[in-house]
């Protein structure tokens, strides 16, 4: 089974929101995402909306349902009740949940799953009883997949930004790639999927895909976009496609 690709669009958010001015558009460049073959969009929208805006959402979803309805809406980001009333509005079919501070950049870390049980277990019920997907972010570790589990998660999203970071050290990447084949091989052991996330490129995407027959969905933003300066968004797609053809 090769894993789906889900485009983040924050990045281009983010390069519109440096002027007050349409573009990039950010409708128009998910719309060749998706006619170049991804299974989805992702967004992440923060409180202060410097990237993904609020009024974002509801065209991003009415893309996806008039032009591609196979395709999902993945909306992620930290479950304030500002957050879940955007999901509760603008339906996604899968919720990623993250750990982010307001204040952080980029997402750097998963969740403490044993010290937040409490505060995610009714919000990934209520999420779930909407009808939508909920996975959780987390580090590599092989524990982590069993607590997701017992917290009602469908899926778990593998933190990889320390195994991008090892571009060049191959010696550590591959280190690093252990460690989240341990965590997927412990999420296939007890049946949840598992998807993965953050600094994936073209080249460290086929190592991963090899390592982890059950990978069904990779959202990726920023190396995709950094492609896309490139090869345009649809050839950005394309070579993103190929590398989860291994």
């Amino acid at each position: 089974m090769t894993a789906s690709l889900s485009v983040n669009l924050n990045a281009v958010a983010m390069l519109r929101n440096r002027r007050d001015l349409p573009w990039p558009n950010v409708i128009g460049i998910g719309r060749i995402a998706l006619a170049a073959g991804a299974s989805g969009l992702t967004v992440h929208p923060r409180p202060d909306e410097r990237h993904i805006r609020f009024s974002d959402l509801p065209d991003l979803r009415a893309l996806i349902d008039d032009e591609f309805p196979e395709a999902e809406f993945n909306i992620e980001g930290y479950p304030t009740s500002e957050f879940l009333e955007l999901v509760a509005r603008n339906e996604p079919e899968q919720v990623t949940l993250v750990p982010d501070d307001p204040a952080q950049s980029t997402s750097d870390h998963g969740w403490d799953l044993q010290r937040h049980a409490d505060f995610l277990m009714p919000i990934i019920q209520g999420l779930k009883s909407r009808g939508a997907r909920v996975s959780l972010f987390i580090d590599p570790n092989p524990e982590a997949p069993d607590a997701a589990k017992k917290l009602g998660a469908d899926r778990v999203e593998l933190y990889t930004g320390p195994y991008g970071a090892m571009h060049d050290d191959a010696k550590r990447a591959v280190i690093e790639l252990e460690k989240l084949t341990a965590t997927a091989s412990a999420a296939a052991s007890i049946g949840i999927a598992v998807n993965a996330g953050h600094d994936l490129t073209v080249a460290n995407l086929p190592p991963l895909v090899k390592k982890m027959p059950n990978l069904v969905e990779v959202s990726i933003g920023h190396g995709l976009t950094a492609d896309a300066l490139i090869h345009g968004m649809a050839g950005a797609v394309e070579r993103f496609l190929d590398a989860l053809k291994v």
